[in-house]
């Protein structure tokens, strides 16, 4: 049996919850603020590190992450069916300049959108955003051509 600690835990459990129904509880891992701070650090220290024709399709360091989430799944996904190839073409073109970070792919008649998912903490567990860095500093290891765990490796020297 699960007590409040206080009693201003005990007035939020009354508002919230009834004596004698069954509650399934999970366990909650909060995210480590090292393990944020890293992450964009290492981001960073990729960025720095990006062969200058690299620097068109990742202008900023935000560029780099968010494609590398978009590319790496995760991303969000919306499909617009149009008429025409040519009319698949102008969507794209309405399209991409809404949201610099997003991919916008044309695919015959069909305008594909891909924007990164968030990674803030209300969006995204600590699980998930352990997955998603892993996957997103990997991404920047194979643009750098170097093993992976090296940018995050050097920029903590």
């Amino acid at each position: 049996m699960f007590k409040p600690a206080t009693s201003f835990h005990a007035r939020a459990a009354d508002k919230h919850y009834v004596v004698g129904e069954l509650y399934r509880l999970i366990e909650h891992h909060d995210r480590s603020d090292n393990s944020h701070r890293h992450y964009f650090a290492s981001i960073k220290n990729g960025f720095d590190n990006l062969h200058d024709s690299m620097l068109g399709e990742y202008p900023t360091v935000e560029h780099l992450r968010k494609k590398a989430l978009i590319r790496t799944g995760y991303r969000d996904e919306r499909s617009i069916v149009c008429a025409s190839k040519a009319e698949a073409e102008r969507v794209a073109a309405f399209i991409r300049p809404m949201d610099d970070y997003s991919v916008v792919v044309p695919l015959n008649c069909v305008v594909h959108v891909m924007t990164a998912k968030s990674q803030s903490v209300r969006a995204m567990g600590a699980a998930e955003f352990q997955k998603s860095k892993a996957a997103v500093l990997n991404f920047i290891d194979d643009l750098l051509g170097v093993e992976h765990g090296a940018t995050a490796r050097s920029e903590a020297a």
